[in-house]
């Protein structure tokens, strides 16, 4: 869940990794760090707590000379935030310096038994106990830093991303990876590291993603050479990265998270483009017409999921079984990985990861992947882990999600399950031509209607005012509109770290109930649709013990107009698309109570873009 970033070439590094740091710190931002090698056998660590900002500040007066150097911005896992735990880490020696992304599990044995051996250490990371490690092992068996390398990652068990440096050798940047991501940029003469492409794009479009458990040998004035832990050369697959610098820049909005609300529209479009015809009566999926056998031989669906991912699950599963006919059942990855989960070779596991690098959902895709099951990927990042790892899948093409709490990734997730359950049922023959042809038609027309939501942000901005003294939200929803309501919550808590919860309306009575008073508002997804009246009874009853109750409703419903506090109006779409434009408001909500709050909207505490460790 750390950022890693690293320069090797002729230009000054530090404004590079700088630069780079603030493109990952979405990533984490604990506390940020620099190394870097000027050439004349010194090296430079600086770091400190806090955001990338505060590094610069503290670098101002020192020495950041020099074209090879490796950067960190840090979610903490071992140790707490603190400039002793931040990266780069010194080796004993400080002739090595060590920057990691992940967990490395057995460290505290090996940290002890270097101790036994009279290695002191200064900070309580797992980091530092890595490169000690390599340290100890080139000394006792006079090695080379790649030799070294390789030996000590034998030893460690868990995820990492790494790049290590050492002021001996200043022409050369060591990397490696296992379950964790990391790209090396190819330029002209030069090298970039990054966690993910978006410090690389302003550079180079040539980008080698590394494959688990290789490490790439950056040297300035040769080749890239990717080698194996056991030394074994591997094949150099260039790929060329497709995002633009406007993609991962403001644009002119005081918060990414804004941006990608606003953006919405433009970015179904794009995931749609190329999948639903101009016409507007057919979806063509290619993992459907390449792998068509196996997925209409399916006798159950499986999706695994975390967080927004997940919610976007329980829309998918509504959708595929209404349409598909298909049980679907959907799990959290966290949980499915470790509760040896039935799954046979009948089954097709779809895993919904906006970054494809969720340490829980990729264990889980490779679990069943060994029991045999075929396995579906719905991604965001083109070349990320899990897309490597499916049997086919689908990108959402939302462009970079910048913003710690998901929105664009999330609406693109529901449109790619929404064309999955089509194109499925259109081929298994289990929808009739008249409804296929509805639902394509008025998924089609989804970007203009949550450009018709977004008229509503200066109201949603108006009502978040109102409401930012609460301590408690409940969210309300029923059939489509529960995860809406799940989600919704997830993303007021996220953002403003207000509780909230989101319930199915009809167990509000069976304890949430209880909660409900004058200083309780309760969002109520309530759309004209099948559970309109089921609903109404719902706000009704929490009208009845004086609750405040925010009622998002179908353009010129005049009812619950007149029983609820506030109304959003949402413009009238079939049932199983109401999700599409019932979360955009919500989203809104949660965007504007934060900032009258004066939280830090795209960067909220103690989360991270990508989980990337467990």
């Amino acid at each position: 869940m750390c950022g890693i970033v690293g320069y090797l070439g002729k230009r000054e590094a530090f404004p590079i990794l700088i630069k780079g740091l603030r493109r990952l710190e979405y990533r984490g931002y604990d506390s940020a760090g620099v190394a870097l090698l000027n050439g004349e056998q010194q090296l430079n660590v600086y770091k400190t707590k806090g955001k990338v900002d505060n590094l610069v500040d503290y670098c101002s007066e020192k020495d950041t000379t020099g074209t090879v150097g490796i950067a960190h911005t840090r979610w903490a896992t071992h140790g707490e935030p603190s400039s002793r735990n931040a990266h780069p880490h010194y080796s004993e020696s400080k002739n090595l310096a060590i920057i990691h992304n992940g967990i490395i599990e057995n460290y505290a044995d090996i940290k002890k038994n270097l101790q036994a051996k009279g290695v002191k250490f200064v900070s309580d990371t797992d980091t530092e106990v890595l490169v000690q490690l390599v340290e100890y092992i080139m000394v006792k068996k006079n090695l080379d830093l790649l030799t070294a390398v390789q030996v000590a990652l034998h030893q460690v068990f868990g995820a990492y991303a790494i790049a290590i440096i050492d002021k001996r050798d200043p022409l050369q940047i060591i990397a490696a990876r296992k379950q964790s991501p990391l790209v090396v940029g190819i330029g002209d003469g030069e090298f970039f590291l990054g966690s993910d492409a978006s410090p690389i794009i302003e550079y180079t479009d040539r980008v080698v993603y590394l494959e688990d458990g290789n490490i790439a040998v950056l040297r300035l004035g040769e080749e890239l050479r990717v080698v194996s832990i056991l030394g074994e050369a591997q094949e150099l697959v260039v790929k060329k990265v497709d995002i633009n610098l406007g993609q991962i820049e403001k644009g002119g909005y005081p918060h990414f998270m804004l941006k990608e609300i606003f953006e919405q529209p433009e970015c179904l479009t794009n995931c749609m483009r190329g999948r639903i015809n101009v016409e507007a009566d057919h979806v063509t999926l290619s993992a459907l017409i390449d792998y068509r056998r196996q997925l209409l031989a399916a006798k159950r669906i499986v999706i695994v999921a975390c967080g927004t991912s997940w919610h976007a699950g329980l829309i998918g599963k509504q959708i595929i079984e209404t349409l598909c006919r298909i049980p679907v059942e959907v799990e959290y990855a966290s949980e499915f990985r470790y509760r040896n989960p039935v799954v046979s070779e009948d089954d097709v596991v779809i895993a919904i990861s906006q970054s494809g690098e969720t340490a829980d959902t990729l264990a889980a895709v490779q679990l069943a992947k060994e029991k045999g099951a075929f396995i579906y990927g719905v991604c965001n990042a083109i070349g990320s882990s899990i897309p490597r790892a499916t049997d086919t899948g689908t990108y959402i093409h939302v462009g970079p999600e910048i913003g710690v709490a998901s929105t664009k990734a999330f609406t693109g997730q529901v449109t790619v399950l929404t064309m999955f359950a089509l194109a499925l049922a259109d081929a298994k023959g289990t929808i009739s031509r008249d409804d296929y042809l509805h639902v394509v038609k008025g998924l089609s027309e989804i970007p203009a209607k949550i450009e018709e939501v977004l008229k509503s942000n200066d109201k949603v901005a108006d009502l978040a005012r109102t409401f930012t003294y609460a301590h408690n939200f409940l969210y309300l929803g029923r059939g489509f509109s529960y995860p809406v309501a799940l989600e919704g919550a997830l993303k007021l808590k996220e953002i403003s770290y207000i509780h909230a919860e989101g319930y199915p309306a009809a167990e509000m009575k069976h304890g949430p109930i209880a909660l409900i008073d004058s200083d309780m508002p309760v969002v109520v997804v309530a759309t004209h649709n099948a559970m309109y009246e089921k609903v109404l009874s719902n706000i009704q009853e929490i009208k009845a013990r004086k609750g405040r109750v925010i009622a998002l409703v179908t353009r010129g419903d005049l009812t619950i107009a007149k029983i609820a506090d506030e109304v959003i109006e949402l413009p009238e779409v079939m049932e199983c698309l109401e999700p599409l434009v019932a979360t955009i408001p919500l989203q809104l909500l949660a965007y504007h109570v934060a900032v009258c709050k004066g939280k830090d909207v795209d960067q909220p505490r103690n989360l991270a873009k990508s989980v990337t460790v467990e």
